[in-house]
């Protein structure tokens, strides 16, 4: 059975049952803590973040990169909290925008969605164009037509069963972390410079060499929050969890924490083992694992790294076919689109979902990259702006009776979160915020002429029972 959500003051329809002829058939439960710990940290990708996003930040952070993402890390565990109180009180698979419908209404809701759906259509083909970065090193291949290439195959392994999935992509967890490791110790044992560089960071600049500006490494903010995203999609799984009130707070928590680690602990090796200033500011990972090992090391790391992107890839399309599944159910889109979202294939998974994921993620790896990136850095930022408003409503009186899990330090937590967001998205480049406004305005749009005027049948948010 679900329950439909019903914010003060909105009036919706009962919710039909989950598995009838009148709505999408319902998910299995077959996941733990370990299984969407696994799951969870394949879509944060750890080392794809670490290898793929974190050169971009060189170039801008310099040395001041590992302060940046200390900072967004101490950021994400005020995220954190604020996700698996949200997350336990509405344990769906619409994820974001089913927790804020729980306690703030149905508008903010959608707008949320379409924010999330923005993350949902663009970050895996932005991970899947970097293997061909690291393909390069065995052979020569054209990095768009690559891209796509994994996006496809992350389509075909999207429809297989999700717990087939969980450990296949812990396989190539370890991979990752095997990268990573590897980097870490080559770069501590070429160390070039001091630990205090790290809290006297310096950038690259025309005339040479100077101290990192505040302004820089707020705008850098966003950006490091895009590197350690993906922790929170452990609450699009929360109605395959098993317990989910148990399970989606110890999945958050120890995601953060494992990616937190193994992102920070080799860059802050490669900052210090970084030969110079320029080399860092370059960027290129696999020229300083060389010129600390040899080739054969450095095709081995490139190999890994590879595999790892690919592996993010895949759990990010699963992961975010949820989400369309979820738009389905809770009636979304006309009653077609909504019938297709929401059929489930004799695995399990929502296959036509998958295909809406994976398909355009395939068109998109031949975009620039650099616009997708903003884009997602200011569309990261903002959804976790929405949530963290959405958990300072989380303890009047109507939910009361509910049993989440409860933040620490609330409402500081939720409040230091929106102030440092909203700082940080004022400092974003103004293409990529003028983008997200019209993608805001259109949601806005749809809202007014479709789901608006028949608030009984369209958008009615439901709730699985455990």
């Amino acid at each position: 059975m679900v329950e439909a959500i019903v914010p003060q003051g909105i009036s919706v329809a009962p919710a039909t049952e989950l598995g009838t002829g009148s709505g999408p058939a319902r998910l299995t439960r077959s996941i733990g803590v370990l299984g969407g710990t696994l799951l969870t940290l394949s879509c944060l990708t750890p080392a794809s973040s670490l290898f793929v996003i974190v050169p971009g930040l060189f170039t801008t952070q310099g040395t001041g990169t590992v302060l940046t993402l200390v900072i967004a890390a101490v950021l994400c565990i005020g995220v954190a909290f604020c996700y698996s109180e949200l997350g336990t009180l509405a344990p769906s698979s619409g994820g974001e925008y089913a927790m804020v419908g729980t306690v703030v209404g149905r508008f903010l809701a959608w707008l949320v969605f379409v924010i999330a759906l923005v993350v949902v259509l663009v970050i895996p083909p932005i991970m899947a164009v970097g293997t061909a970065a690291y393909l390069s090193s065995v052979l020569a291949v054209d990095h768009s037509l690559t891209g796509a290439i994994v996006m496809l195959l992350s389509v075909g392994m999207g429809l297989l069963q999700l717990r087939t999935n969980a450990w296949v992509t812990g396989a190539f967890m370890v991979l990752e972390v095997v990268a990573a490791a590897v980097v870490a110790g080559l770069g501590f044992a070429h160390v070039h410079r001091s630990a205090g560089s790290l809290l006297h960071p310096q950038v690259l600049g025309a005339s040479g060499p100077s101290p990192l500006s505040g302004l820089v490494l707020v705008s850098g903010l966003a950006v490091a929050l895009f590197v350690l995203q993906g922790f929170t999609t452990a609450v699009y799984l929360a109605e395959e969890m098993r317990q989910p009130r148990r399970t989606v707070v110890r999945t958050v928590l120890w995601t953060l924490g494992v990616g937190a680690v193994v992102i920070i602990v080799p860059t802050t090796a490669v900052v210090l083992g970084a030969p110079d200033l320029k080399a860092l500011t370059d960027g290129d990972l696999v020229a300083m694992v060389t010129g600390w090992s040899n080739s054969a090391v450095a095709t081995f790391i490139s190999l890994c790294i590879a595999l790892a992107i690919v592996n993010a890839t895949i759990v990010m399309v699963i992961q975010n076919s949820r989400v369309l599944y979820a738009s389905a159910r809770d009636r979304a889109w006309p009653t077609p689109v909504n019938r297709a979202l929401g059929n489930l294939n004799r695995l399990g998974s929502p296959w036509i979902a998958t295909l809406v994921v994976g398909l355009p993620g395939a068109a998109l790896c031949f975009v620039d990259l650099t616009l997708l990136n903003q884009v997602t850095s200011v569309v990261v930022a903002a959804l976790y702006l929405a949530v963290a408003v959405a958990a300072l409503t989380t303890r009047r009186a109507r939910h009361r009776n509910a049993s989440p899990w409860r933040m620490p330090w609330w409402p500081v937590v939720p409040v230091v979160v929106i102030a440092t967001l909203i700082y940080v998205l004022t400092q974003q480049p103004i293409p990529a915020l003028l983008i997200t406004a019209a993608v805001i305005a259109v949601a806005i749009a749809y809202w007014a002429v479709y789901l608006r005027r028949s608030p009984a049948d369209r958008w009615v948010i439901m709730m699985p029972t455990e």
